[in-house]
Parts: C-alpha cells; structure tokens; sequence
C-alpha cells in the first residue's frame, strides 16, 4: 500500500470517526432534550393534578364534617385518582435520573415528594375517613332513653387508626423533605404541606382517641362509676374553682345516669392528707391539699386533684371510681347551646345566656344558706344533664360546646385505667402541668383564692408574654405580666351577701379580694423574681415536679389593679411561640404581649 493510500485510509477512518462523534452528540442532545421535555410535561401534569386535587381536598372536609358519606366517598375517589396520577407522574427515572442535576435536581425531588405525600395521605387517611363518614352519622351519637349507642364508635375505630396511622407517617415524611436549595415557591408549599398535614393530625388525633376512649368510659367493657366535680370558678382554684358540688356518673353499656349528688358539706375535714401528698405540692398549696374536698384543687395538676377527690368519695360512700370529671359553669352556658333553654324547678330558665350569671353570681343574692346555693347549682347541674342524656341537644352543637370547654381547660378528665389514661395523657382534658415543645414555650398562670369568699366573680385577669435577648450566650430573658384588677363596687362591704365577701372572716376587709398567684416557668429555667407595678417584691420561689414556680399572695380593694411581672431566665436560645396555660375564669382570658426589654432590674 502507498502512502497516498494509507493516508487516504486514515482520513476516512477519522471522518467516519468524526461522523459517529456528531452523531452521537446529536443523539445524546435529542435525548436530553427529549428527557428535558418529557419532565418538564409532565411536571406541567403533575401540577395540573395537584391544582385540580386541592378544591376536592376542601370539598371532601366539609362532606366528612357533614356527614355526608356517599358524597364523601366519591369525591375521595375522585381525589385519589388526581393524587395519584400527579405522584406517578413525578415518579418515574427519568424524573428521578434529573432529581441529580445541579440547580434543578433538589426541586424535582421536593415536588416528587410532595406528590407521594398527598398521595399517600388520600389512600391512607382520606378514604378511611370518607368510609367512616359513610358508615357513622352524627344522629347515631344521639342518647336514646339515657344511652348512647356504642356500636358506631366501635365500628369507626379501626378506620380512624388507620387515618391517624397515615397521617403520622406523612407528618414525618414532609419534616424530612429539603427545600433549601429549591425556589422559594418549593419552600413555600412545604410549609402550606406540613401546616395542613399537622392540623389535620391533630383533629383525626383527637377523633382516634375518642373512638378508643369514649366506649370505654361509657362502660363497653362492664359498669364503669365516675365522680363529677363541679368547679365554681367564684372561688377560684388552679384548674377552674372551689368543687362546691359533686356527682357520681354511672355508665354501663352506653347508659348513662346521676347515681348520686352530693354537696362540699357532705365531705368532713380529715385530720391529715387523704393520700400521700409530694413535699411540693405540702410546700405551696398546704396539706389542706388533701384535707378538705374544696381545696383537692389548689395544685394545679389535675390528676393529683382527681386522685384525690376519689378517695375522698370512697371514704365517704363507699365507692371506688374508675375517674374523675371535672367542669364548670361556663361550659354548662355552652351545653345550653345544644339543648336550648331549660326551665328549672325555680321556673327559672337557665339559657346559654344567662347560666354564668345566674348560677355565679344571682343565686348568691337570692338564697342566704350555702346549702340552698349548692342545691340550686346541683339542681341546674342535673336538669342540664337530663337534657343531654335525653337526646335533646343538638348532637353537632354539643360536639362544638364540649370541644371549645375542653381547649380552655373547662372540662377536665382522669381515668383510673392505666389504658384510658394513656389516651388522655397530652391532652387538653389531662389538666397536666405545661409541657414545653417545639410547637411553643408554655407558661403556667394559677389563682386561687385567699379571700374565703365568692369575690371570683369580681377579679379580673390579663395576661402578657414577651421575651428579649439580653446575654451573648443568647439564653432568652422571659417576661410573664400579669394585671388583676378587684372589679367589684365601692360599696362591695355592704352591698354585696357576707357570703359573697366573706364578711372578713378570713382577715381580708369585706370587699377586697386576696389571691394567691402561682406562675409555672418551663422545667430548666432560671427564676429571676416578680416586680409589682415596677417595683421588685418579696414572693416564693420554689419547685413543683422540675417545674420552677414564683408564688405570692396578693389583696386588692375594690377598684384597685396590680402588675405582676415575673422574670424567667431560658436555659438555651428559644424561638417558640410564648403560651400560657392558665386557671380558666369566668371570661375567657387572651395573651397579650408584654414588653420586654434588657433593662428590668432583675436581669
């Protein structure tokens, strides 16, 4: 072969090398591009699902609300087939092959993810849930003759463990999701995703334990005996006020009756404490802790009040309650929104209007004798109850009522079922201390009073939460304002019943109003002290189960206000949202925000 030859040779070798180059550069280019079009259309898809999914996803809530089961059942279908195209839509390799690309790749997996979420929120919680609404109407709770009928309960049980099972899962899986490097659009939905994830876990939560709790409590399993505290919050105690009369429920099989009623007069002095009582709760709120069935509630921890009030009524009528259920006059007043107006024995008419002030405060200027106050409550009380029971109310109305007295801390239950308590433990109706978490900060605010009189009525609370930043180490100064103001008339001292005053009895001059102001910080923080109106003041710095408490006692004449302001120093830099959890009063009381500077004297 010649050179010319040989050099010919290697210059088509190198063209044709060249040629399969282009080609496949060419080839490699159509295939980005076409991977590049085939997820871009059907991210376009996928978000035209989600946008067509999220109408239903409010249309479903309002029919499962409702009751409205087939039409729940086929717009969860409907649902699910929307979330279910968008998830596999984002679901396939060549999607997850582009997730790898710089700039990209970390938004196509977050909208994957959030694809699969939803989806797996509608297999495993929608459609649960759609079936219960089928399957359950809120008739079906109605009492009938006194009973309620378990059977829908049970029935829901096991579709509404499955929907909180979900749930949970998809709780933890969108806190798993990264959308740090993704577009602000991408980090915006994760938030909108995870608000609407943990508020509906929340309400299915809630829904779950009841389904778990109530048949139990209503005596599925054998007769079950509850005793009822009603608080009187004119006489204020840390979970609501003085228990001046009593109940004791019982349930079996549904059914549901007043065994007995009974009055605070019924109940002895015992010489010492009924059950043990920890060095705590003898160092703050006494041992008439445990002596004196009006005063089982000083403490704030419910499930200690609850322990015992129980052994109290064993001792006194021989009977061991399975729990303990505590509520007060306002939540009556929001019953009565259910059942409507009640004539009482009196020919008044108790009405969701009038209850407060007629069972706290005019049944004082009508009847002098403490024991025809008390039957006059435990006769409201019982008539309430009756029309409950009865099937009377509205079973949606009553739903409503017992759930805004029971996020105020107005109605309150313990359980002496290990099981059943389980259910209860962090919940509203626990009456636990305050438990701190990343949800928020959370404060205790407790009254009780010292005054030895009905003057609750009269005291007006206000409470304000602030912190600020004050040390290089960034631990957070805390500031817990709390204003009472002494409402009562200036001629409280001959206007008002010595009963309502306590005619001084006590040491307090009729009219004035002493209460005991206990403030809970979080376990771990540091007490730096209380100021009153500015000025810093002597208190009692002490500790309830790891929880650092402030307490003092403070009087105030009639018309007269003070500022209480008590300090707390943080154990680590905290961005929580500041709560307080407080002694329910006869008027719902709002947080405010204090403010809070580097400057008070007691940093």
């Amino acid at each position: 072969m010649s050179l010319s030859q040989s050099t010919a040779g290697a210059r088509m070798r190198r063209s044709r090398r060249r040629r399969v180059g282009v080609w496949i550069c060419t080839a490699t280019l159509v295939l980005a591009i076409g991977a590049g079009t085939w997820v871009g259309v059907r991210g376009s898809l996928a978000k035209g699902e989600l946008e067509t999914a999220m109408p239903l996803a409010s249309k479903i809530q309002g029919e499962i609300l409702s009751g409205h089961g087939a039409e729940a059942s086929a717009t969860a279908a409907e649902l699910g087939r929307h979330l279910e195209s968008a998830a596999s839509l984002t679901g396939d390799p060549i999607w997850r092959a582009f997730e790898a690309l710089p700039v990209v790749g970390p938004t196509l997996a977050a909208v994957r993810q959030f694809a699969t979420v939803a989806d797996d929120v509608a297999r495993g919680a929608v459609r649960p849930l759609a079936e219960v609404a089928g399957a359950v109407q809120l008739a079906d709770l109605k009492p009938v003759g006194g009973a309620i009928s378990l059977k829908p309960l049970v029935d829901a049980q096991q579709q509404l463990a499955a929907a909180n099972a979900a749930l949970v899962a998809a709780n933890k899986a969108v806190a798993r999701i990264d959308t740090s490097a993704t577009l602000p659009v991408v980090r915006d939905a994760r938030v909108q995703l995870s608000a609407a994830v943990d508020n509906a876990l929340k309400s299915i939560s809630n829904a779950n334990r009841a389904v778990q709790l109530v048949p139990n409590m209503l005596g599925r399993s054998g007769p079950r005996n509850y005793v009822l505290l009603f608080q009187n919050p004119a006489e204020p105690r840390a979970t609501g006020g003085s228990p001046s009369a009593l109940a004791l429920l019982h349930t079996e099989n549904g059914q549901i009756s007043l065994a007995r009623q009974a009055s605070s007069n019924d109940f002895p002095p015992y010489e010492k404490s009924v059950l043990d009582l920890p060095t705590e709760t003898r160092g703050l709120y006494g041992d008439i802790t445990g002596q004196y069935i009006q005063d089982v509630n000083l403490t704030p921890n419910f499930p200690q009040s609850a322990m015992l009030a129980r052994e109290m009524w064993k001792r006194q009528f021989g009977v061991e309650a399975d729990g303990v259920i505590s509520l007060d006059p306002v939540t009556l007043g929001y019953l009565l929104r259910a059942t409507g107006p009640i004539m009482l024995a009196t020919s008044d008419v108790l009405t969701a209007d009038n209850a407060v002030q007629l069972l706290l405060t005019d049944v004082y200027a009508r009847y002098e004798d403490p024991a025809e106050q008390d039957a006059f409550f435990a006769a409201a009380a019982a008539s309430v109850f009756s029309a409950v029971s009865s099937g009377n109310a509205d079973p949606k109305a009553l739903i409503e009522a017992l759930a805004q007295a029971g996020s105020e801390h107005r109605v309150l239950v313990w359980s002496a079922h290990a099981e059943d308590q389980a259910l209860l433990a962090d919940t509203t109706l626990a009456g636990g201390l305050p438990v701190s978490d990343a949800s928020g900060t959370r404060f205790g605010v407790y009254l009780n009073d010292a005054t030895g009189s009905k003057m609750g009525v009269y005291l007006d609370t206000n409470v304000d939460l602030g912190q600020a930043t004050c040390r290089n180490d960034k631990r957070p100064s805390y500031g817990v304002s709390v204003t009472l103001t002494n409402t009562a008339p200036a001629d409280a001292a001959t206007s008002l019943s010595d009963y309502v005053t306590g005619a001084g009895f006590y040491g307090v001059p009729p009219g004035n109003v002493k209460t005991v102001l206990s403030v809970y910080g979080a376990p771990g923080m540091q007490n730096l002290g209380v100021t009153r109106d500015g000025a810093v003041i002597d208190y009692h710095p002490a500790t309830d189960a790891t929880y650092p408490v402030s307490s003092l006692g403070i009087e105030l004449a009639p018309g007269e206000s003070a500022v209480l302001h008590f300090n707390w120093l943080g154990d680590r830099a905290d961005s929580a949202s500041l709560i307080a959890q407080m002694t329910p009063g006869i008027h719902t009381t709002e947080t405010g925000v204090a403010n809070v500077t580097c400057e008070s004297p007691l940093w």
